[in-house]
């Protein structure tokens, strides 16, 4: 009798510390999904058997409707399964949405049995690729043109005796020189933006940074004699670097005043619009043509610089809008979100 007492003791003491066990590892579970909550990336843990143990809140939110929803879950219900097998596992999902993004899931087999999943939007990234690309073929198409004219120009120079003939092509000299410079300029400031994407991003005024990027416009508005007129910005402010936005707005003025007579005004302004802040800057210069809008961003066309704020504007989760009318002006806008 007291033996069998005995063993009814020790069982129920194995029991009570096997649910003791069991509450602790629970526990340290859900502190873990409480810290990859955190992570900007969406992550799923699976065992040994491919089942799901937990996932952040990033990779419950991954999707975007009901579609999204089952092509997700079903790549990362066979990405786990296939990581049992010890070996890393990727794949990419493209989905059209409305809006489409590209989703990036990466499996990684545990020691001990069971895969991580990592869930990350890659669309961002792609956008920066393409943007990359684009800059880069548009740079090496640009940068024959005043190379080629310097070779050609520099020829003629050699041999040529008339002093008005030489006044003349020392100044094609000197303007494809500046060209090739300012190509260059642009060059090492995208790879600066590009090499600080990931710099951490903090609350910025706006107002200071429209103060910032009309002082570095000064020079050229004076000697234009085109005038820049900040229209007072409401109290806002965005997330994200201050150095990259004074950039972006100071491009937009550059170009708003090369491009507007003697005697014109360039006006920036912000507009507050609930959950983003549109930093407009409008000039009344000669205007795009309506067949080329479309392409603006793609070629240099006569916007120069319209790669570096486009970049900018992806680096921050926004965007670069823009109205013209030939003859009349344009107004280029970047939109930014709005620091809650």
């Amino acid at each position: 009798m007291r033996s069998a007492r005995a063993r009814l003791s020790e069982q129920e003491r194995l029991a009570s510390r096997a649910h003791d066990r069991a509450a602790a590892a629970e526990n340290h579970l859900a502190r873990l999904v409480e810290a990859l909550d955190f992570l900007p990336v969406g992550i799923v843990v699976s065992d040994d058997r491919g089942h799901e143990l937990a996932r952040n809140r990033r990779a419950s939110s991954a999707v975007g409707d009901i579609q999204s929803d089952v092509l997700i879950a079903r790549a990362l219900e066979d990405l786990l399964m296939e990581g049992r097998t010890g070996t890393r596992h990727e794949r990419t999902l493209e989905l059209y949405g409305p809006p489409a993004r590209s989703v990036r899931i990466s499996v990684e087999p545990l020691p001990s049995g069971g895969a991580v999943a990592v869930v990350e939007d890659a669309s961002l990234r792609r956008q920066l690729d393409a943007v990359r690309r684009d800059f880069v073929a548009n740079v090496n198409h640009e940068l024959r043109t005043p190379v080629g004219a310097l070779g050609v120009l520099a020829d003629a120079l050699a041999g040529e005796r008339d002093i008005e003939v030489v006044h003349r092509l020392a100044a094609r000299v000197s303007s494809e020189a500046e060209r090739a410079r300012g190509l260059i300029e642009e060059i090492l400031e995208f790879s600066s933006i590009e090499a600080n994407r990931t710099a951490p991003h903090q609350p910025v005024g706006v107002a200071a940074v429209l103060e910032a990027a009309v002082e570095r416009t000064l020079a050229l508005s004076e000697r234009r004699g085109v005038p820049v007129r900040v229209v007072e910005p409401p109290d806002a402010s965005v997330t994200g670097n201050r150095a990259q936005l004074i950039s972006a707005v100071a491009n937009l003025l550059d170009n708003a005043i090369k491009y507007s007579e003697t005697g014109a005004t360039v006006e920036v302004g912000v507009t507050a619009n609930g959950a983003s802040v549109d930093i407009t800057v409008r000039d009344r210069g000669i205007g795009i043509p309506a067949r080329d809008l479309d392409r603006i961003f793609e070629r240099f066309y006569r916007v120069d610089r319209a790669p570096i704020v486009r970049h900018v504007a992806s680096n921050h989760g926004g965007e670069v809008l823009v109205e013209s009318r030939e003859g009349e002006g344009s107004a280029f806008t970047l939109r930014l979100p709005r620091t809650p």
